[in-house]
């Protein structure tokens, strides 16, 4: 079976999470506070070292503001990572 994803699905959540994050101008402690969990656990998703839950997806994406499947948009991911490597 091919997979239709070209990146880690761990880490287009990742790059999610932060771009969303960022975007919304909170800190790593401010969505793990809204979470219910530690800020190091956030900090792990976002580089893409957790292989989460549902639920844990559907927590991130409340506290977030968005959808879960915002955070699984594999676009959006390459379009933040490809901003990361770019010099501003």
């Amino acid at each position: 079976m091919v997979s239709i994803l070209r990146m880690d699905i761990r880490h287009v959540f990742g790059e999610n999470i932060r771009r969303f994050r960022t975007q919304a101008g909170l800190s790593q402690e401010a969505v793990a506070e809204r979470m219910g969990v530690d800020r190091a656990h956030v900090s792990s998703m976002e580089r893409g070292q957790q292989n989460v839950t549902l639920l844990t997806l559907w927590q991130a994406a409340q506290a977030l503001g968005v959808k879960p499947a915002d955070l699984l948009d594999e676009d959006f991911a390459r379009d933040a990572a490809a901003s990361k490597d770019t010099p501003s």
